[in-house]
């Protein structure tokens, strides 16, 4: 698959969560085949740049809770993929707060694939 196909994949994902739309079950069908890591980074993203402050973070974290609560495989893909080296790399250089959507999916979809 190539480079801009995962993107758009993995760009689907966060805006599924982020722009509502999608139910909870369309959400988790559009990530179960997804690398670990990469739900692990997008739920991350997602908690960093919508703190309890932002106006949005109640609609943006209650849809990642729904997703949670409805497919609790969600939730253990984002757990293993913690676990994967390029979320320490990631961690240690960058902040997932410093990114914008797009730059953090480039960013992290050429690492996990490249």
């Amino acid at each position: 698959m190539s480079f801009e196909t995962e993107k758009r994949e993995a760009r689907a994902i966060l805006a599924a969560i982020e722009d509502s739309g999608p139910t909870p079950a369309q959400t988790f069908r559009l990530m179960q085949d997804a690398d670990p890591a990469l739900v692990h980074f997008v739920f991350a993203w997602l908690r960093a740049h919508y703190p309890s402050s932002h106006p949005s973070s109640d609609g943006v974290l209650g849809r990642l809770g729904a997703l949670v609560t409805e497919h609790p495989a969600a939730a253990k893909m984002a757990r293993k993929g913690a676990e994967d080296s390029l979320v320490a790399w990631f961690e240690e250089s960058h902040s997932y707060r410093e990114l914008d959507a797009d730059t953090f999916i480039d960013l992290v979809v050429e690492k996990l694939e490249g």
